[in-house]
């Protein structure tokens, strides 16, 4: 696992491209037949990816959770956005299409993946999105199908940011202790997304960009409101957003984004809105 520690804003205002990168940006994401997984100190989070394309991965503890299993004392909420797979969980098997979601409840001992794939050569494999926080109690297992996700439409055609958002893991659906989860997909010919920007001081955030062609780029705007940086993001690749930080982004075409937040609460209206023009 790797160990990332976030700077603070004074320094990421002066940091070159290349550290920015190297501080906010995962790119190791999705590897086949591999579990990928990220340490932030932000909020204890824990970004990872398990793509299961010819047999089954297992999660196991890592030596920096200094925990017997991975789940002892974290929760974990899992994205798909491959193929159809299964998780399961303590003998438990969750079937998960494209864009179904999983909360994995603190105490969870032994959680597989796996990949319909495996049987049907033509069918891609499941991809799956991990995000994982620290837990001070256990909820249920719950898987939430697409279908079932609270959603809400945002935006405009004028204003190139008509999308729909989904919600997954909050306190109206799966309950999880800290964590907060779900994804907001662009309509066609739309490009901009969370304007507008804000902060929200008491919980970081992970973006992952998804659904983007191969020749396209998400530029994604980070940084103080008076000291913006930005990001050149392309799919399956990640950005950590802490507290102190803006986040919004502009793309080349057409994507989708998951977003998970962790940290003092799980208000999801808990913004410090910004308006443009306070913007440098």
């Amino acid at each position: 696992m790797k160990v990332r520690h976030t700077p603070d804003p004074v320094r990421a205002a002066g940091m070159s491209t290349e550290e920015l990168r190297e501080s906010f940006l995962v790119d190791t994401l999705f590897g086949e037949d591999r579990i990928a997984m990220v340490y932030s100190d932000a909020d204890r989070a824990i970004i990872g990816s398990a793509v299961p394309a010819t047999r089954p991965l297992s999660l196991e503890s890592a030596p920096e959770l200094r925990a017997a299993t991975f789940c002892e004392r974290r929760e974990l909420g899992v994205l798909n956005i491959g193929g159809p797979g299964t998780v399961t969980v303590d003998g438990v098997a969750h079937p998960l299409a494209g864009r179904d979601g999983l909360y994995v409840g603190r105490g969870s001992k032994v959680i597989t993946f796996a990949s319909d794939s495996a049987q049907k050569t033509a069918t891609p494999p499941a991809r799956y999105y991990l995000l994982s926080f620290p837990a001070h109690a256990a909820y249920p297992t719950v898987r939430i199908r697409q279908s079932e996700a609270e959603s809400v439409r945002l935006g405009s055609q004028e204003l190139c940011n008509q999308r729909t958002l989904y919600k997954l893991i909050h306190p109206g659906g799966a309950r999880s202790c800290q964590l907060v989860m779900g994804y907001t997909v662009l309509e066609p010919g739309n490009v901009w997304n969370t304007m507008p920007p804000h902060t929200h001081e008491r919980r970081m955030e992970v973006y992952l960009y998804f659904g983007l062609p191969a020749d396209a780029r998400v530029f994604h705007f980070m940084g103080r409101p008076e000291s913006t940086r930005h990001l050149v993001v392309a799919d399956g690749q990640a950005v950590i957003s802490p507290s102190w930080s803006i986040h919004c982004g502009a793309g080349t075409a057409a994507y989708s984004f998951c977003w998970g937040m962790g940290g003092e609460n799980q208000a999801f209206d808990d913004m410090d809105l910004l308006t443009l023009d306070q913007l440098r």
